[in-house]
């Protein structure tokens, strides 16, 4: 996509500072981190949504998701580590290609995610239909 910031970056017409990189998948730091080491993994091939993504770049994200959260931890020594990704402007989607935040997480950092408005009952027959759907996915 020509318009995309993180295709351009993975093309090399934007700088980023690079933390990792295979065949499909590249790790950068995050230009407005939130905390320090806040990272982000971004598939090669541009996908708006995890909607649209190929399994197997969503299997070589996860892998590189799980890489970034364990050097994460071992190299900041962070109590934690948040793994975020938005589908859709609804969602707080910015960026209109898949890619996840990993963000190290500090003992009292003060960072807030996303506040509790209390218990939501599921519903059983949405349960059933989101069973039957996964079962039948592709």
């Amino acid at each position: 996509m020509e318009s995309c910031i993180f295709c351009k970056i993975i093309v090399g017409e934007l700088p980023s500072y690079k933390l990792y990189e295979d065949k499909k998948t590249i790790a950068i730091l995050d230009i407005f981190p939130i905390a320090k080491g806040h990272a982000l993994v971004i598939p090669k091939v541009h996908s708006e949504t995890l909607y649209e993504i190929a399994i197997e770049d969503a299997q070589a994200v996860g892998a590189t998701v799980s890489r970034v959260t364990k050097a994460a931890k071992q190299v900041l020594k962070c109590d934690g580590v948040n793994v975020y990704q938005a589908n859709e402007k609804i969602a707080m989607q910015e960026i209109p290609h898949v890619h996840f935040h990993i963000i190290p997480r500090f003992e009292d950092d003060e960072i807030v995610f996303m506040a509790q408005k209390g218990e939501l009952k599921e519903e059983p027959e949405y349960t059933a239909t989101l069973v039957s759907t996964l079962t039948n996915l592709k």
